[in-house]
């Protein structure tokens, strides 16, 4: 029984030994940048275990500062990066504080424009189609008409710029299938 207490004893002290040394340890911040998606903004998070004071500095391409503030007794906040307006490239975000500097990438690219691809058949009307594609900004699109039996049957490609209509008139009866895409990758397959 005492040699039990006394490992008990022994366990109580290192433990107590332990959580003493892991108070000694510099305090750590950590840092994360999170595009939002579909805009041209990044949010900075930022979080220390003690309060101090913290400096943002953001680089170009060419290691010029674009961008600097500093923030006073900040222990974590959450802080939003806008490029719009700035060049597309990689740029570096500094942070330093009093546990050190960390350093972040940034590749700012264009946001993807989405392109809405919708094809319907006219109601009370005999083999006539309506194609519709809208927000192409100068892209290439391609329609792809089959017959039941997966016979192309017609085949187009232009350029368009802005919302784009067609309306198709088949004179052959049966079940079709439009495949439309442009080339930023959208591509949408209709049959009726």
């Amino acid at each position: 029984m005492k040699t039990k207490s006394l490992y008990l004893a022994a366990l109580i002290v290192i433990s107590a030994a332990v959580a003493a040394v892991g108070k000694d340890e510099p305090r750590t911040a950590g840092v994360a940048i999170v595009p939002v998606k579909g805009s041209e903004v990044f949010k900075l998070i930022y979080k220390s275990e003690t309060a101090s004071k913290v400096k943002l500095n953001i680089y170009n391409a060419a290691s010029k500062v674009i961008f600097t503030e500093t923030l006073s007794n900040a222990e974590g906040f959450i802080r939003p990066l806008n490029f719009s307006g700035l060049p597309f490239g990689e740029y570096t975000v500094e942070v330093i504080d009093a546990a050190g500097k960390k350093t972040e990438k940034i590749n700012f690219q264009p946001a993807k424009v989405s392109s809405a691809i919708h094809v319907s058949k006219l109601a009370n009307e005999e083999g006539k189609f309506l194609l519709a594609v809208s927000k192409t900004a100068g892209s290439e699109v391609s329609v792809k008409i089959y017959d039941e039996a997966n016979n192309l049957v017609h085949s187009e490609s232009r350029t368009v710029t802005g919302d784009f209509a067609q309306l198709y008139t088949i004179k052959a009866s049966g079940s079709y299938t439009f495949e439309v895409s442009d080339n930023a990758g959208n591509t949408k397959t209709v049959r009726f």
